[in-house]
């Protein structure tokens, strides 16, 4: 078997480095890897700017490739010019915190496994439950189990996988919960501060999102303990809606003049208001 390997926390991320060495006994491992951090990119491309990439080594031992780039990037590149074929498997991860709920779409790491879906292969994210000294070999070998037994059950088209690992399930005899993603919508908080020149900027926070009642999730199932594994599909299509829409009717008539006469007040600009500093012997700040 040939398994394309990425993540979103970098190509020294001790979760791939676990992940890549579980995955060895499947097959051949191309480790195909952002060179730096790429958390919460979702699934963004370089296409505007030269995409450069590096072979890594460990020593004597070739790691992988380095790119600057995304995870989508990077399984792009990966399946089209690493791989001497296109892989049998994608695997995405271990990333350091998990990947449910709504999170799912701004997460890197599950959207390298779409992008390994839209080439038709069977894809897998990972993610662990952030823990400081987490026991990342351990999760690998869990994950490793999950990805095998899979693949032997599941038919024979491809298919994408979301699976993420409580701190919990690293010990005894945990439990595999096959449940939808949860999409209740977080409580975004903002921290306000101020730097060194006075001005505010703000500092997303979050806590533990709150659960779908009556519903179980991949959030309410980890909050169980148990690993979940959820069957993503990247095609945002309402299908029932369509359907109801087939019978709708639009009449967009002549054009509105009023539509096309340019606003008097030309192109919006920007202006960028700074505080003015009081303390003794800092500079003043001024608008612009």
């Amino acid at each position: 078997m040939l398994v394309l390997l990425t993540n979103d926390d970098g190509i020294h991320a001790p979760g791939l480095a676990a992940l890549r060495r579980a995955l060895a006994r499947l097959g051949n491992v191309y480790l195909v890897a952002p060179a730096t951090e790429q958390s919460g990119v979702s699934h963004a491309i370089t296409y505007l700017t030269p995409l450069i990439m590096k072979e890594v080594f460990h020593g004597e031992e070739q790691w992988g490739w380095a790119v600057e780039g995304s995870p989508a990037d990077c399984v792009k590149i990966g399946a089209t010019e690493i791989c001497p074929r296109m892989p049998d498997l994608v695997v995405s991860g271990i990333n350091s915190g998990f990947n449910a709920g709504i999170n799912v779409l701004y997460s890197g790491t599950v959207a390298a496994a779409i992008e390994g879906a839209f080439y038709g292969v069977t894809s897998f994210a990972v993610s662990l439950e952030f823990d400081e000294h987490a026991d990342y070999d351990q999760a690998a070998r869990l994950a490793c189990r999950v990805i095998e037994q899979t693949i032997a059950q599941k038919g024979p088209e491809p298919q994408l996988y979301n699976m993420n690992i409580p701190q919990a399930a690293l010990c005894g005899s945990p439990q595999i919960s096959t449940v939808p993603m949860d999409v209740i919508l977080h409580h975004d908080r903002f921290e306000k501060r101020f730097d060194p020149w006075g001005r505010e900027y703000f500092w997303l926070t979050g806590g533990p999102p709150a659960t779908t009642a009556g519903q179980k999730t991949d959030l309410t199932e980890l909050a169980e303990g148990n690993i979940t594994l959820t069957p993503l599909d990247y095609n945002l299509t309402r299908a029932a809606v369509v359907a109801q829409m087939e019978g709708w009717h639009f009449d967009l008539g002549g054009t509105d003049k009023a539509d096309s006469t340019p606003s008097p007040l030309g192109p919006p600009m920007m202006r960028t208001q700074r505080k003015m500093f009081r303390e003794s012997g800092r500079p003043k700040a001024v608008g612009h």
